[in-house]
């Protein structure tokens, strides 16, 4: 017999809200303002070094317990991947300053966007029954983000990867998130909007992986494939019965 799905886990950033442009475009932006020699292809280089940089950093999982260690763990993070960016694409003398005030953008609300159809989704599925969750790799900063956008009481657990001290595809993130409402694999699905991250690391762990892909750039044998959340919804009611 097939087991109905409780549990709607999500990922957050790309997945239910968007940075306002985008990463390169905030980097470039403020590292102008703080000597950086802005040149015509900057974007193109900065977008490119961050997915290298990005790529190639360890997963975002720590030693440390507190959480002022832990906020210290999650910023020496990004200042190793910002600081690899511009290492590619030209240092400058006020880097300091800069990735302090770019690091603070992230975590401010108003940089980010919920898309269209979030809201709307999230509150209807809640109608439904489902309970709802986050599995992301997002650091600390997504706690004032979320509540931010106003979506924060929607969901019933987050879960991330610094807290869980395991970070997406690995099984031990969702294996946690799974706990906190006490279910089996069979009895979740997690959307994603990465075919490694949140896809294939879901399946792997025993939940119905999703992936949300708004531009139709991947081709996905087999599983489940959307291009809105609003698609979620036929899904969903599917699963749960």
């Amino acid at each position: 017999m097939k087991t109905p799905v409780h549990v709607i886990f999500f990922d957050a950033a790309d997945t239910l809200f968007h940075i306002h442009g985008s990463v390169a475009d905030i980097y470039l932006t403020h590292a102008v303002q703080h000597g950086f020699r802005q040149t015509p292809d900057s974007q193109a280089s900065i977008a490119q070094a961050f997915r290298r940089a990005f790529h190639d950093a360890a997963p975002p999982v720590f030693a440390a317990t507190d959480p002022i260690e832990l906020k210290q763990c999650e910023r020496l993070w990004w200042f190793d991947i910002v600081h690899n960016v511009f290492y590619r694409v030209g240092m400058f003398e006020r880097f300091d300053e800069f990735f302090e005030q770019v690091f603070q953008v992230f975590e401010d609300p108003h940089s980010w966007a919920l898309f269209p159809e979030t809201h709307a989704v999230l509150t209807r599925l809640r109608e439904e029954g489902f309970e709802l969750g986050i599995i992301s790799n997002f650091d600390s900063r997504l706690f004032p983000v979320m509540r931010g956008l106003g979506i924060d009481r929607l969901f019933d657990t987050v879960t991330i990867a610094s807290l869980a001290r395991a970070a997406k595809p690995a099984p031990k993130i969702f294996e946690i998130a799974l706990e906190k409402h006490a279910i089996d694999p069979a009895e979740a699905i997690h959307v994603g909007d990465s075919v490694r991250d949140d896809m294939e690391g879901a399946t792997k762990a025993g939940l119905t992986g999703v992936l949300l892909d708004r531009a139709g750039r991947h081709e996905v044998s087999g599983g489940h494939v959307i291009r809105t959340l609003e698609e979620l919804l036929s899904l969903a009611m599917a699963l749960k019965e």
